[in-house]
């Protein structure tokens, strides 16, 4: 525990998030009582701060190999760190608050690669992850501590550093009488497993591949930048998707990975969206039909792992799904129809706004990192042991 950092009082806690669908910093000012798994959660705010497209361009170039460069991630790492710096502030606003009366702020930072496992084609590379957003920047912008950099821990303990979510999840969501899938979709899909009645190490997480980022990268190529994301599904909804070319797309060997298992942009990224619009061009598909096939294939990447991985082995109530998935009406119908005989519902239903989810389990993180309490989940991550994950910046 943090020197004169006691456990019985309540705090008030900011969490920064900004993932992989890369739309802008996620701020939630909630308020925290306790820690660990009896930790007593209340959003008292919620706002996000978007990039601009030419920001968001230049975090995409660091996520490419052809296009990054030492000196474009060095400067990020600070930028970055101003714009979650300006998002604490905002929410705080938001709530009338000064900042002095923050307890802490807790930042996951932006993901810009990810090496989960060793590759044989390339045995220089070690298993390692980075995520940029400086917390020292944080931390001298607000006057206030930053808890940060929370995955080199579980990776040093052997686990992949992802998901990290699920923890939160757990505290959240577990129910006594009812088996629950938490689906978040933002740019990245990952599911968190919680059986009805579970424990800590009863709970299944892994990433079910891309979420977002497929469909908003070829939205954003095919409108010429002119719309970032399908508004609600619209585009999608106005084509036909090409079900025999997302039954090849779902031959991709991630597909066939038992979990624990994480990927991210540098697999699914622009690269990718670029091949996926070759082919189906080549296949004659319109645009809306482009745009619908990327928005099945989201869907139905998530309900191949769930036939695969979950459904076999657990018996499931409630889907839950959050992020920006969750108000693309388009992608919700398809997953209901690749899920029939299941009760699909989002966080809102539960009080936690969809988009907040992150945000909220990034401020508990920091908080059982404050008190020194192990904040991993192994059996989600494939860490040997439970680890304290974070370090921490002072303003």
């Amino acid at each position: 525990m943090i020197t004169g950092f006691h456990q019985e009082t309540e705090k008030l806690v900011i969490g920064l998030m900004s993932g992989t669908s890369l739309d802008g910093v996620d701020a939630a000012l909630v308020q925290l009582a306790g820690s660990g798994l009896r930790t007593k959660v209340k959003l008292l705010a919620f706002t996000s701060l978007p990039y601009e497209q030419h920001f968001r361009e230049q975090i995409k170039e660091l996520c490419n190999v052809d296009h990054s460069s030492v000196d474009k991630i060095c400067s990020m790492n600070f930028r970055l760190a101003e714009r979650f710096a300006k998002a604490a502030q905002a929410v705080a606003d938001q709530a009338s608050l000064s900042m002095e009366q923050i307890d802490f702020i807790s930042s996951h930072g932006q993901t810009v690669w990810h090496i989960p496992e060793l590759d044989p084609k390339q045995p220089e590379l070690s298993r390692s992850t980075l995520q940029l957003g400086d917390l020292s920047i944080i931390a001298q912008r607000t006057g206030r501590p930053v808890v940060g950099d929370f995955r080199p821990a579980d990776m040093a303990a052997g686990g992949q550093g992802a998901p990290l979510v699920p923890y939160g999840d757990l505290i959240l969501f577990r129910d006594a009488h009812k088996g629950r899938i938490l689906q978040n979709i933002g740019g990245i899909g990952n599911c968190t497993v919680l059986p009805a009645g579970c424990q800590q190490d009863d709970v299944i997480a892994f990433d079910t591949g891309p979420g977002n980022m497929i469909v908003d990268q070829i939205v954003q190529t095919l409108s010429a930048g002119e719309q970032l994301y399908d508004s609600g599904g619209q585009w999608a909804a106005s084509g036909t998707p090409d079900k025999d070319m997302v039954q090849r797309l779902m031959e991709h060997p991630y597909f066939q990975l038992p979990a624990p298992k994480s990927t991210g942009r540098e697999v699914f990224g622009v690269a990718y969206a670029t091949k996926f619009l070759e082919v189906a061009a080549g296949r004659g598909l319109s645009q809306a039909d482009m745009v619908a096939t990327a928005t099945w294939f989201t869907a139905v990447s998530i309900a191949h792992s769930y036939e695969k991985l979950i459904f076999p082995n657990h018996d499931i109530d409630e889907i839950i799904i959050s992020g920006g998935g969750a108000h693309n009406v388009t992608l919700m119908k398809m997953i209901n129809d690749l899920l029939p005989g299941n009760q699909v519902t989002t966080s809102g239903a539960y009080g936690l706004i969809d988009d907040a989810k992150e945000a909220v389990i990034f401020a508990i993180l920091g908080n059982d990192f404050m008190h020194g309490v192990a904040n991993n989940m192994p059996s989600a991550t494939g860490a040997s042991k439970a680890v304290v994950m974070g370090k921490l910046a002072l303003g």
